[in-house]
């Protein structure tokens, strides 16, 4: 017979987190186990656990669609699901936490190693980044502590990054552990020793992983050429901050679209220039994805991702909405940047000083931001931003059209020059991003010099 404790909580707090805490309690009894389950709604926290109740337990369960505090559960075991898991596999999940008090084992107590001045940064999510996440937070600093080293650790949940690591830090850091079970970017960790483990191994075992990480090898460099292109690239994409990080943060991620749009055009040419205008055939099937959909998307991937560089995951939302409502206006790339940097810092400001109790922070992230800052950027763009960026963008459109073979020749040595200037600095990035900017408003010449530029740049190299 186990001893379970159990907390469930929803947004509201009123119907599912109730059922999931009597679907818990008769399915446990049922199965011969003991069990207590704290309820957490918008009326505060009912049959609390206290600590007797969380010392004589065998394992936790967290049955929650928002954040619930985790510092007073560790060293326990946890098994995390949502509300309606709670509800319709209740048994499932209880099992799952018998499971889980087999596998765990509290790792063994060692001495304080030597190097006590070493220092390591980490990295913790999880799919729903709510329990576990914070638990092996908790688990790699208590373990570092023990251990004698110092170790900060960003959690990355669902309210986005918190505790977030700085450039210091990671350059101080002896090295860098990974426990996740989503993807994280480990674009600013070049050059550093990584260990990528899942937050249940980090919860079970964190001193082992903290020794298993100062045992990792010193990273090998490369000599070549195109090597230390690399490295300079890295060296400063790690030294870019503010509004510069961010626009190239979203046109990064614009890219591919651009890319994959741009080519499955070229299929369609392939049935000849102008075959696509025949409704029906194959070739107007390909024109329609790339050039009506992906390059549709070019702008509110552009502006969605600004926003996500500057505000997290809730910016993404007001980002696309603002970066949709700038490509149906007419304002294009420019008016794109415009609604990403204001989505950005709009979500940034509210996130910061909109502050809710533990139980209803889960309503930031799906309900509040998303909803507040979209209205806001929405009503922004078609009434304040939207007009004038459109007559800044149809001015340069009509200059770029009308521009004789002399001026153009001009342009096409100055974006070129600014190509080669500087080996994808920010120079460099900013002709490239004015020049697939304006593919949105179907001025092709620019991004022609562009590429010949590169093409030019990589023969030379």
């Amino acid at each position: 017979m186990a001893k379970i404790i159990a907390i469930t909580a929803c947004p509201t707090g009123i119907a599912h987190t109730i059922m999931a805490a009597e679907a818990l309690d008769k399915k446990a009894k049922a199965m011969g186990h003991q069990i207590k389950v704290e309820t957490q709604g918008s009326e505060g926290v009912k049959n609390a656990l206290t600590d007797g109740d969380v010392k004589a337990a065998d394992v936790l369960i967290i049955a929650s669609d928002i954040q619930v505090d985790m510092s007073r559960f560790f060293g326990l075991p946890v098994v995390a699901a949502s509300t309606s898991k709670a509800i319709s596999k209740t048994q499932d999940l209880i099992e799952e936490a018998l499971n889980e008090i087999d596998q765990f084992s509290k790792p063994e107590s060692t001495s304080v190693a030597d190097e006590s001045n070493m220092k390591f940064v980490a990295i913790t999510s999880c799919p729903t980044g709510i329990a576990h996440t914070f638990m092996a937070a908790e688990a790699l600093r208590k373990s570092g502590e023990a251990l004698g080293y110092q170790i900060k650790v960003e959690t990355q949940g669902s309210v986005g990054a918190k505790n977030v690591l700085t450039e210091l830090e990671i350059k101080e850091a002896y090295a860098v552990i990974i426990a996740a079970d989503t993807n994280v970017d480990l674009g600013r960790f070049a050059g550093k020793r990584v260990y990528q483990t899942s937050t249940k191994a980090a919860l079970h075992s964190g001193e082992d992983i903290i020794k298993a990480a100062i045992n990792l090898p010193e990273p090998t460099g490369k000599s070549s050429l195109s090597s230390q292109v690399n490295d300079l690239k890295k060296e400063r994409s790690a030294q870019r901050t503010g509004p510069y990080k961010h626009l190239m943060t979203g046109v990064s991620f614009m890219l591919p679209v651009v890319v994959a749009g741009g080519l499955i055009i070229a299929l369609s040419f392939i049935f000849g220039i102008e075959a696509f205008k025949e409704e029906g055939t194959l070739a107007a099937a390909l024109m329609n994805i790339g050039g009506g959909s992906a390059f549709a998307l070019m702008v509110p991937v552009l502006a969605a991702y600004i926003a996500f560089s500057i505000a997290d995951r809730p910016g993404i939302t007001p980002g696309l909405v603002g970066g949709m409502l700038a490509s149906s206006i007419g304002a294009g790339f420019l008016g794109g940047i415009v609604a990403g940097f204001l989505a950005g810092y709009l979500v940034k400001f509210m996130n910061e000083k909109i502050q809710l109790p533990d139980n209803l922070q889960g309503l930031k992230p799906i309900l509040i931001l998303p909803f507040l800052s979209t209205l806001i950027v929405g009503l922004g763009m078609i009434y304040l931003i939207g007009p004038p960026v459109k007559a800044a963008l149809d001015f340069l459109t009509t200059w770029l059209s009308g521009m004789q073979d002399a001026s153009a020749i001009t342009l096409g040595l100055i974006l070129g020059a600014m190509m080669a200037f500087d080996m994808g600095g920010p120079v460099n990035k900013a002709a490239y991003t004015f020049a697939v900017g304006l593919l949105g408003s179907n001025i092709y010449g620019p991004m022609a010099a562009v590429m010949a530029a590169v093409l030019l740049a990589e023969l030379v190299v």
